[in-house]
């Protein structure tokens, strides 16, 4: 199966985001981040579905039960189609989440309920750093597989983890269980300050289901066609 690819509109304003999605002429999936939401709010959602684009808010909220449950209300109401948590948050938070989001849809009068999401290890992180910094022991493999569990456990639809760690988490949590994968490059683009990356046909071949690609669409000279590229490094013409 080929995955998804979600461009990261990783823009300071909504004016430089929108005038990068209007180069497309076909709809896609798009991963709004901290920087944009923060800068403008609620209203590029609002605008960024007007133009029919799906959309992935990427907060990673992380906070105790109560305070993510009625975040993530709050959140529902805006209709994207996935949001996220960090899993470092533990099993009651994510089920939080997820209550919070169910309640938000049918206080909205909805019934498609948003992809919920954990981030395990963000893609910037090594080994070294986890051990080291973080004080958290264990194989980067086997903490994240860890988190994974957590996170089905708690009712979520998949985990954010590098695409190397995609098949493990389908082998050792369960098959149908979504990895969104960052740190996506062509070859020959920096690395910038991810760690474990991967190119589209790597990741593919990895059994990502979700390819979040920022800079490698966003700075190239033809965004429309860089994004082209992408499809075509997984055998999608």
């Amino acid at each position: 199966m080929t995955p998804t690819i979600m461009i990261a509109l990783d823009f300071p304003t909504g004016q430089k985001a929108l005038e990068f999605l209007d180069q497309f002429q076909e709809p896609v999936f798009v991963k709004v981040g901290m920087e944009l939401y923060y800068s403008e709010g609620p209203s590029i959602i609002e605008e960024i579905k007007k133009r029919g684009h799906r959309i992935f808010l990427d907060l990673k909220l992380h906070d105790i039960p109560n305070t993510v449950k009625s975040a993530m209300k709050v959140l529902a109401r805006l209709g994207v189609d996935m949001t996220n948590v960090h899993a470092a948050g533990g099993i009651k938070m994510m089920q939080a989440a997820k209550e919070g989001l169910m309640e938000g849809v049918q206080e909205r009068g909805g019934s498609e309920i948003p992809m919920l999401i954990a981030v395990t290890q963000l893609t910037s992180t090594d080994e070294e750093m986890m051990h080291r910094e973080l004080l958290v022991n264990g194989e980067m493999e086997d903490v994240v597989v860890h988190y994974a569990e957590n996170a089905r456990k708690a009712g979520l639809d998949g985990v954010v983890c590098s695409a190397w760690e995609s098949p493990m988490i389908h082998e050792r949590v369960a098959s149908d269980f979504r990895t969104i994968t960052p740190g996506i490059r062509l070859a020959g683009d920096a690395k910038g300050d991810q760690s474990r990356v991967a190119t589209p046909a790597k990741a593919k071949a990895l059994g990502s289901d979700y390819l979040v690609i920022g800079r490698s669409i966003t700075k190239a000279a033809d965004p429309v066609a860089a994004y082209a590229r992408c499809k075509e490094d997984m055998g999608n013409e």
